[in-house]
């Protein structure tokens, strides 16, 4: 599966977060494009990314920050 977050650093919170079939990769990169040309014109400064994994457990495993806050991820 191919999966389509855009993150605000600033406040640590997932803004889009979209799936595709593998089988869909240029419509992932398509919608990647679309969504940073939107972003940039706007002048917001979100990080979005296309990443890859089995499922969406598998991604929430290797991709934490996306998924938690900063007190889960940071020992107290």
């Amino acid at each position: 599966m191919i999966f389509l977050i855009e993150y605000n650093r600033n406040e640590g919170k997932k803004v889009t977060f979209k799936t595709f079939d593998s089988s869909e990769r240029k419509a992932a990169e398509v919608a990647r494009l679309k969504l940073e040309l939107t972003l940039n014109s706007r002048g917001i400064d979100n990080e979005v990314v296309l990443l890859e994994a089995n499922s969406e457990t598998a991604l929430r495993k290797t991709h934490r920050r996306y998924f938690e806050n900063l007190g889960h991820l940071v020992p107290a």
